[in-house]
């Protein structure tokens, strides 16, 4: 491309360190943008980040923070608006993600699952938001939420409540903020594995994943993690100037898919109508 779609704007991308995050970091760099990286535990994945970014003559940091504490979110926002110099663009993608089933749930989980998901997600926006506007910008905010918020799911009640919360908070602050200069959509991504799959699926292999994706996915196959990125990447860029509140789902298919249909790649022998048309 001739032309960086970000290019001189400020990103704070959450959850950075690893998977979905961490590219679509790379993602804003590779179109010009500053980056501030988050991680909450380990530094590895957003410190290579860091550096794989300034190679490509962009600046660059990263951020621990524990979102589960208010003051650190808090401090997450002024530490990457100290070191950009200011906030264009927050994406919120960092989150908790958690099965269980429901009669087992306690109220710690639930809490844990909550105050990460979505009470950071919050108020880190409400910080940034406000920073966007006290300095007369334009800015614009991507929620990565998740395919759990529109379908259903057993065991995921509490993960699926704050991805349903995103979505729908992301459509009123949308409203709120779209006369402030501040453009918010969210991304709701289908099955995009990332490294938490291995540590989460036992037996967890590439091809077993491919497989199942073949067999399970309108498209057949898995998303892709740079496939999201480009997408974030988009929707707060000025070529996604006139849309506002929208949760795009990139799922494959998935969730347009019937759940009573058996087989979606045969010619069905079933024939509803027969004798009316």
């Amino acid at each position: 491309m001739s032309e960086k779609k970000m290019q001189g704007k400020h990103v704070l991308v959450t959850g950075s360190g690893t998977g979905i995050g961490r590219e679509i970091a790379l993602e804003f760099a590779r179109q010009g943008a500053d980056v501030a990286f988050h991680y909450s535990r380990s530094s590895g994945g957003a410190e290579s980040g860091v550096l794989q970014v300034c190679k490509m003559g962009r600046r660059a940091e990263a951020f621990q923070a524990d979102l589960g504490n208010l003051d650190e979110v808090i401090g997450l926002a002024e530490n990457a608006i100290n070191f950009l110099g200011g906030i264009d663009v927050l994406v919120n993608n960092a989150g908790i993600t958690f099965n269980k089933p429901f009669l087992k749930v306690t109220p710690e989980e639930y809490t844990k699952v909550y105050n990460v998901n979505m009470r950071a997600q919050y108020f880190l926006t409400q910080k940034v938001s406000q920073h966007i506007i006290d300095n007369n910008g334009r800015g614009a905010v991507c929620n990565i939420t998740s395919i759990h918020g529109v379908s259903g799911a057993p065991e995921h009640s509490v993960y699926a409540g704050t991805k349903g919360a995103i979505i729908s908070y992301t459509r009123s602050l949308a409203i709120e903020l779209a006369h402030k200069g501040i453009r918010v959509n969210a991304i709701a991504p289908g099955c995009v594995p990332v490294e938490n799959y291995q540590n989460a699926i036992p037996g967890y292999s590439d091809q077993a994943q491919a497989d199942f994706a073949r067999d399970n996915i309108p498209l057949g196959r898995y998303g892709l993690t740079l496939e999201i990125a480009k997408l974030a990447v988009f929707l707060c860029s000025d070529d996604c100037g006139f849309i506002v509140g929208q949760t795009i789902v990139a799922d494959g298919g998935t969730t347009s898919l019937m759940s009573l249909i058996r087989d979606f790649r045969n010619e069905s022998d079933v024939t509803f109508g027969k004798g009316y048309l």
